[in-house]
C-alpha cells in the first residue's frame, strides 16, 4: 500500500512520519519533491543548497519513484508530502496509485510556528489552497480522500490512528504510538533546521492548549486560510 499524506508545514508532519516509520512494515519517504519545488520555483529556503544535491530535482523522475517499490520492499510505503510543493511542472497522476489522506491543523497554530522558524509566511507558504486543490483533484477522481486533524491525534493518539489504520484497511500497531529519540534515517537533509524538537521526543506531544495568538500583520494570512480548513475539517475523521 502506497500511503500519500498531505500536509502544510508545523502540521505533525514529521511525527506522523516517525509513527509509520517505526512499523516493520513500511518504509517511509521524507517530502520527495522538495528539491524540484526550489528548483522550479527559484525559491530561498533554508538550506537550498543541501536540499538540491540530496534529492532528485526532477519532478518526473520523483513522481515515477513514488509510482515503483520502495526502496526497503516492504509492504507498505509511507510518503510524507507537503502540499506547497506541487506546483505547475510537478506530476499528479501517480497519486491515482495511493490512498491519500491529508493531514490538517488550525492555521494559527500553522502561522504561529511557521513565523518562529522564517518571518511573514505567506498563504502559500504554509500550503492551505494546495491543500484544497489536490483533496478536490482526489475527489474529482472518484476517490473519497481521508482527513485527519492534528489536534485530535495529540488529543488521544491512540485511538486517532487506530482510527486512520481501519480506514485505510490497515492493521493497527502499537509501535506507531513511539519511536526513538534523535530522528530517523530517512529523514531529509533539512532535518537539523526544522525537526528539533520532534528529534527529542519519543511520541506524540500532548493536547494542544489555547490556540496562539496571531501577530495583526498576519492576520488577513489566517483570514484566508480559515474557510479552506473548515472546509477540510468538516470531512475530518472524529
Amino acid at each position: 500500500m502506497k500511503i500519500a499524506m498531505w500536509s502544510g508545514p508545523r502540521n505533525l508532519s514529521t511525527a506522523m512520519m516517525y509513527s509509520f516509520g517505526n512499523r516493520p512494515d513500511c518504509a517511509v519517504v521524507d517530502e520527495p519533491f522538495y528539491a524540484a519545488y526550489l528548483k522550479l520555483t527559484g525559491i530561498d529556503h533554508p538550506m537550498r543548497d543541501e536540499i538540491l544535491a540530496s534529492q532528485s530535482q526532477d519532478p518526473e523522475e520523483v513522481a515515477a519513484a513514488l509510482s515503483g517499490s520502495n526502496p526497503a520492499e516492504k509492504p507498505h510505503f509511507y510518503q510524507k508530502h507537503m502540499t506547497q510543493h506541487m506546483v505547475p511542472g510537478v506530476p499528479r497522476d501517480w497519486m491515482r496509485e495511493a490512498v491519500n489522506v491529508f493531514l490538517i491543523r488550525h492555521p494559527a497554530r500553522v502561522i504561529a510556528s511557521y513565523a518562529a522558524k522564517r518571518e511573514n509566511p505567506t498563504l502559500t507558504d504554509i500550503g492551505f489552497p494546495q491543500q484544497a486543490e489536490l483533496f478536490d483533484l482526489v475527489t474529482s477522481w472518484g476517490q473519497t480522500p481521508l482527513v485527519i486533524d492534528s489536534h485530535d491525534i495529540r488529543e488521544n493518539p491512540e485511538q486517532m490512528l487506530k482510527k486512520l489504520c481501519d480506514a485505510i484497511e490497515l492493521d493497527f500497531l502499537p509501535a506507531m504510538l513511539n519511536w526513538p529519540k534523535g530522528g530517523h534515517k530517512d529523514d531529509g537533509v533539512w532535518a537539523s533546521h526544522w525537526y528539533g524538537a520532534v528529534w527529542n521526543s519519543t511520541g506524540f506531544a500532548g493536547a494542544e492548549g489555547p490556540l496562539p495568538e496571531v501577530p495583526k500583520h498576519l492576520q488577513p494570512v489566517l483570514n484566508d486560510a480559515m474557510p479552506i480548513y473548515e472546509k477540510l475539517r468538516a470531512q475530518r475523521l472524529s
